[in-house]
């Protein structure tokens, strides 16, 4: 069995800069355009791949799985005032424990206006993934709307946070809205020894850039 926390806790900088890993994909199960087995396909390319739809798993429950595809999800969730993206990594796709956190209807993974009204406990959220065998890793953190990143990674740390989402790029509408810097974010993480992680958090149909 895979122990995926010590694989990806594995993965360098290098890694995501140089293409070489991808842990934030989506596809057409969530709001991404791209097929879920092509993008599969293109991903052999790389060492490791991970598609995270939003909310779901239907595109592992219902395709073959290479192993160089990390299983994984992205949550919508609050912390509070906080709205935030929690990635689930080394999750069984099958679990009972994930079961009552996933969507319902297509409309809650893929439009922003419903994902928004989200009700997950993230306390019972980030000890589902843990149930299920995975790790949970805040996605995107310099976007959430946190006047300091250190007490909110402290905090989401001691919920059992394992890992912050560090290198990726700020496309999409994360280029414009952004409260702090990676470089404070990275800092941040190192302080409360966080797995930093990295990806595209592609939405299109192609996984090279």
């Amino acid at each position: 069995m895979v122990n995926y926390k010590e694989l990806i806790r594995s993965f360098t900088e290098e890694d995501y800069k140089k293409h070489r890993v991808n842990l934030h994909i989506h596809t057409k199960y969530s709001d991404g355009k791209g097929d879920f087995n092509k993008i599969v396909q293109q991903g052999a390319s790389y060492k490791y791949i991970a598609i995270s739809d939003h909310n779901t798993v239907s595109g592992y429950l219902e395709n073959r799985i290479p192993d160089y595809v990390i299983p994984a999800v992205e949550f919508d969730v609050w912390c509070g005032p906080i709205f935030m993206h929690l990635l689930g990594y080394g999750i069984d796709v099958k679990s009972n424990a994930l079961k009552p956190f996933l969507a319902k209807t297509k409309r809650e993974t893929e439009l922003d206006i419903v994902r928004i009204f989200a009700k997950r406990d993230i306390k019972e959220l980030i000890s589902a993934i843990h149930e299920s065998g995975g790790i949970a890793v805040i996605a995107h953190p310099a976007c959430c709307w946190t006047l300091n990143i250190d007490k909110f990674f402290k905090k989401l740390k001691g919920y059992g946070l394992d890992g912050v989402e560090v290198y990726y790029p700020y496309e999409r509408h994360r280029g414009i809205i952004k409260f702090h810097t990676v470089n404070e974010v990275k800092k941040a993480a190192e302080r409360y020894e966080l797995i930093m992680t990295g990806g595209t958090d592609l939405h299109g149909e192609n996984l090279m850039p």
